[in-house]
Parts: C-alpha cells; sequence; structure tokens
C-alpha cells in the first residue's frame, strides 16, 4: 500500500542547507550525532541523495574544475610562475579532480595542462606535482617502468611498490603496464632481476594471496618456515618466497606468532640470518607489509631523508602515492617509531616550494 512509510518527503527541502548543516555537525572537535540523526531520519531517501550531491561540493569547497583550470593558467601566464598558486590548488584537490581539471584546461585553453606545468616548473617541484597529476595506478605503471628500464634497475622502487600493494591494484597495474608499453610487466621484471630475487617478485606479481587466516596452516606454516632457515643447513630459499608471497596479511601475522613460539626468534631475524642481498630486502619488505603498511611506509620515509642527502625519488613515490590512502597512520607510525613529527623531518631534510609541497601533502605536525 502506497503512503504507509514512517518517513515522507521533507517540505520546503532545500538540498544545500541541508549539506551545510551536517557539515557543521562534522566540523571541529566532537560531532552532533543528535543534528546528524534529526536531520537525514526527516528526509526522504530520494532527498538525501540530493544531500549527498551538495555535502561533495561543499566539503571540496564548492569545486569547479572550469574554475581550477583558470587559476592554473593565470599561474602560468606572463612572466614567471606563481608555484604557491599551483601547489596550494593541486594539493588541495583530489587525484580524480586533478584528472578533471587536466579535461577542463585542454577544453579551455588547447593545452595539456601537465605539459605547461613541465614547461614553467623545475627540479624535485615538477617531479613532484607531475607526479600528483598522474592517476594512481598509472602513477606506480610509470614507477615500475623507470625502475626497470632506466639506468640500471631501481631494486628497491620495485620491491616498495610490488610489496606493499592490494592483489587487485597488482592486477590493474599489469593490465594498465601491457596496455601503455605493450610490454609483459612480469617479463619485463624477469629480464632485468636473477635468482631467488625475481622469483619472490613473480611470485608477489601473481597477486594470488590467500583470503583471511587459514587456522589449519598457521603452525605448519610456521614449521616450515622454521625447518627451511634456523634448522637448516643452508637456506630453502623457496619455502620462505612460498609462504610469504601468498599468504594474507593477517595469516602471516599469525604465523609470524608461532614462529616466535617455535623459534624463540622474530621472523625478521631469521631473515637476516638466512638470506642476503636483495632476496632479504624483499622478503623483509613483505613481512613488514605483513605487519603494518603503515608502519613499513613510516620507515621508509625516515630511511630516505636520514643521513647526509635525501633520496628524493622514493620521498616523492611515497608521499604522492599514499597522500589519499593512509598518510595519517602514517604519521602516527612515524611519531611512535621515531619520536618525531614527519611534518618536522620533512622541514629539516627539504627546502622552498618542495618542501610546502611535501608538508601540505603530510597535513598537519604530530609534534
Amino acid at each position: 500500500m502506497a503512503g504507509r512509510g514512517t518517513v515522507k518527503a521533507h517540505g520546503g527541502f532545500n538540498a544545500n542547507n541541508d549539506a551545510e548543516v551536517l557539515f557543521k555537525a562534522m566540523k571541529g572537535l566532537g560531532t552532533d550525532e543528535d543534528a546528524i540523526l534529526q536531520l537525514l531520519i526527516a528526509r526522504s531517501n530520494a532527498q538525501r541523495q540530493e544531500i549527498k550531491a551538495a555535502f561533495k561540493t561543499l566539503a571540496h569547497g564548492g569545486f569547479n574544475a572550469n574554475n581550477d583550470a583558470e587559476v592554473l593558467f593565470k599561474a602560468m601566464k606572463g612572466l614567471g610562475t606563481d608555484e604557491d598558486a599551483i601547489l596550494q590548488l593541486l594539493i588541495a584537490r583530489s587525484n580524480a579532480q586533478r584528472q578533471e581539471i587536466k579535461a577542463a584546461f585542454k577544453t579551455l585553453h588547447g593545452n595539456d595542462l601537465v605539459d605547461n606545468l613541465k614547461s614553467e616548473l623545475g627540479g624535485k617541484f615538477e617531479s613532484l606535482i607531475v607526479a600528483l597529476m598522474t592517476p594512481p595506478i598509472m602513477y606506480d605503471v610509470t614507477c615500475l617502468r623507470d625502475a626497470i628500464k632506466g639506468a640500471g634497475t631501481d631494486e628497491k622502487g620495485l620491491i616498495e611498490i610490488l610489496a606493499s600493494r592490494l592483489p587487485n591494484e597488482v592486477n590493474e597495474i599489469k593490465s594498465l603496464y601491457k596496455r601503455e608499453h605493450n610490454d609483459d610487466l612480469e617479463k619485463d621484471v624477469t629480464g632485468d632481476t636473477g635468482g631467488n630475487f625475481s622469483r619472490m617478485l613473480v611470485v608477489l606479481l601473481q597477486a594470488s594471496r590467500q583470503q583471511g587466516i587459514q587456522e589449519d596452516l598457521i603452525q605448519s606454516d610456521a614449521q616450515a618456515l622454521l625447518a627451511a632457515g634456523e634448522q637448516k643447513y643452508g637456506t630453502d630459499e623457496g619455502q620462505f618466497i612460498t609462504i610469504l608471497g601468498n599468504r594474507s596479511n593477517a595469516h602471516l601475522r599469525r604465523v609470524f606468532e608461532e614462529y616466535r613460539k617455535l623459534s624463540g626468534y622474530e621472523i625478521e631475524e631469521s631473515i637476516q640470518r638466512e638470506t642476503s642481498g636483495t632476496l632479504q630486502e624483499v622478503l623483509l619488505a613483505v613481512v613488514k607489509c605483513a605487519r603494518s603498511v603503515p608502519g613499513y611506509f613510516a620507515e621508509s620515509l625516515y630511511n630516505a631523508m636520514k643521513g647526509a642527502g635525501t633520496d628524493d625519488q622514493k620521498l616523492i613515490r611515497i608521499m604522492v602515492s599514499r597522500s589519499e590512502v593512509d598518510m595519517m597512520d602514517i604519521r602516527a607510525e612515524f611519531r611512535k617509531r621515531f619520536a618525531t613529527s614527519l611534518h618536522k623531518t620533512i622541514q629539516g631534510d627539504t627546502s622552498g616550494d618542495y618542501r610546502k609541497a611535501l608538508q601540505l601533502l603530510c597535513g598537519g605536525d604530530d609534534a
């Protein structure tokens, strides 16, 4: 029977006003749950969808791709370039919004925005801005291609991306790599690496990690790792590759607990004793990601900036690729592990517009 529901369309409805009420209810310290509840229950589902669309516009500061394209055009027009306007705008937008701005820029001005940015900017700041303008999976593809086809092989770049990405992301990377370069990523990787390191990368490229925790395999996996390393003369690297490359992170965390009980060692200690070189690096990266992906990236960022010199390639890659994923968690892990903030470490290790952009991506100081 029609008209018997308890929720009716609200008379005098205004989606923008309601979006503003919800925005204020969630802004600042604390949340006004009662205001949210009262408003949403008093609206029909159709009205809630309108509110959702209005809220999205409001939350993104009334995002308008054409307006943003004009701001960028003016920032690059005439003598000199307003780098500050460029970085403030682009870092305040999501990657999806940047793609809309890029399309609007081409429609309005007949030029490719990224080409214009490259011609106006330079150095590390240019590299960071171009990275921000690249869709996430495409950025991974570009980084992997550079790691393989550049001068020498960037093993650390290969390890970082392939050890940390989710199976569905790895599959997307492989497909896009094929479309963009008409090459098979696995073949390119095996053609540029060798031995057990290459075998481990191939396993990671299969993106075949089993889902969930397999209770019946926890003890046998831990025993197999112990038998393959600490209890064996020499090392059966194949067991480490198979287990670490195919089990879920949640499952591996349980295996590591069991391994410690059986052996008295953390799995990292055994890997350091039983393996070496790039195989050791990739196995440790997989273990660290299984324990905590944000923790892994916090440590990677620290290592990129500690001591003399800065690994800017790694710094840009992580700050850009994790900015919409888990940067808040990375910041928390960084503070916990190194007794200083990521923001402050960037401050001391970089300079100029490059520093400003990195700190905006960081999003705040946890001092």
